[in-house]
C-alpha cells in the first residue's frame, strides 16, 4: 500500500492534446522514494523542493491518448527506481528500447561525486528510451551517443543539454511533462511548467555550465566532436590574453597538446616573447619615462648629443 503523500498535491490538470498526437514525450516524473524525510529528499519542507506521486498515480496518467500511433517516449528515472520506470513506460503504451546516460561532472571534466546513495555514490542518472508503433530516430541520432556529460544544477533539474538532442533525433510536435520551465516550441505541462524560474536553492558549485576540459590520460584521442569544442573554447580563452602555459594548467594537458588544439581551431599562435593581449577590463599602456627630476639619485645622466 502506497504511504500518502507528504505535503498535498494540486489536482492533476488534463493533459495537452494536438492533431495526430504528440510525436515524442519527455517526462521527468516526480518520483516518491521510501526515505521522503531525509535533507535530499523531494518533500523535504524546509527545502521547498517539490511535490511527488506514488508509483500508481503516474501509471495512470493517460499517456497513451495524446501520443501518436508511432512516438517516441524519453523517461527519466532514477538508478534506485528503475523498475518502476519501465512499469510506468509499459503503462503508457511505449517499449523498452535503450537508454541514455546523464553523467554529472564536476568542471575539470571527472565524475562529480557529491551524489547521494546507500550502496554507491550515484553520478549518472537515466533516460529511458522507448518507442510506440514503429518509428526509429532521425538521421543524426546515427551517430549520437547514449550519453550527456554536464555539470548539475537545482535540485533535481535536467541538463538543458537535453532538448537539443531530442530534438536532433526525434520529430515533433514535442510534449514535456512535469515540466519545469516554458520551452520554445514545446508544449509543456506541470505544475512548474509556467514559471519564470526554476524552483529550488542554487548551491555552490551548483550552477551548471560547460565543463572546461574532460579528464585524459597523457595519450588517449578526445572524441571528434569533443575535441573540436573544446579547441574553439581554447582558442577563446588564449585570444582573450591566456597563455599556452596557463592553459596547460588550467586543463590538466599537456603544452604539446594545447598547442596542437589551438592550431586545429585555426588560432594564431603568438611568438615566444611577445605581449599578450591584455584582458579588456584592465588593458595596459608603456609606463611613461621618467623625467630628469624623476630619475633616482645617483643615476648618471647621458651627455646631451
Amino acid at each position: 500500500m502506497s504511504a500518502p503523500a507528504l505535503r498535498a498535491n494540486d489536482l492533476i490538470s488534463p493533459l495537452p492534446t494536438v492533431d495526430g498526437g504528440f510525436k515524442t514525450i519527455l517526462a521527468d516524473p516526480p518520483w516518491r522514494f521510501a526515505n521522503r524525510t531525509g535533507k535530499v529528499a523531494p518533500e523535504h519542507r524546509r527545502l521547498d523542493r517539490y511535490s511527488t506521486m506514488d508509483l500508481e498515480a503516474i501509471k495512470a496518467l493517460e499517456v497513451e491518448q495524446v501520443a501518436a500511433k508511432n512516438a517516441h517516449l524519453y523517461l527519466w528515472v532514477p538508478n534506485a527506481l528503475l523498475p518502476d520506470g519501465l512499469a510506468v513506460m509499459e503503462a503508457w503504451g511505449f517499449r523498452y528500447i535503450s537508454n541514455l546516460v546523464w553523467a554529472k561532472r564536476r568542471k575539470d571534466g571527472g565524475p562529480d561525486g557529491r551524489g547521494v546513495g546507500f550502496y554507491f555514490r550515484n553520478t549518472t542518472e537515466l533516460i529511458l528510451f522507448g518507442v510506440r508503433g514503429s518509428m526509429r530516430t532521425l538521421q543524426p541520432a546515427r551517430s549520437q551517443v547514449n550519453i550527456i556529460e554536464t555539470r548539475k544544477r537545482e535540485h533535481s533539474r535536467k541538463p538543458d543539454e537535453q532538448y537539443d538532442l531530442i530534438e536532433a533525433c526525434s520529430p515533433g510536435p514535442h510534449l514535456e511533462l512535469f515540466a519545469r520551465h516554458a520551452r520554445e516550441g514545446w508544449t509543456v505541462w506541470g505544475d512548474e511548467s509556467t514559471e519564470a524560474e526554476v524552483r529550488g536553492r542554487v548551491h555552490r558549485g551548483y550552477a551548471g555550465g560547460p565543463i572546461l576540459a574532460p579528464v585524459m590520460e597523457p595519450h588517449a584521442r578526445l572524441a571528434k566532436g569533443t575535441e573540436v569544442r573544446l579547441a574553439k573554447d581554447l582558442r577563446d580563452l588564449y585570444e582573450a590574453g591566456g597563455t599556452i602555459r596557463g592553459l596547460a594548467k588550467e586543463t590538466g594537458y599537456s603544452i604539446g597538446r594545447v598547442r596542437r588544439l589551438l592550431e586545429l581551431a585555426g588560432t594564431q599562435i603568438r611568438s615566444r616573447g611577445a605581449l599578450k593581449i591584455p584582458p579588456p577590463e584592465t588593458g595596459w599602456s608603456e609606463p611613461p619615462r621618467p623625467t630628469p627630476q624623476e630619475q633616482p639619485r645617483g643615476t648618471v645622466r647621458s651627455p646631451a648629443p
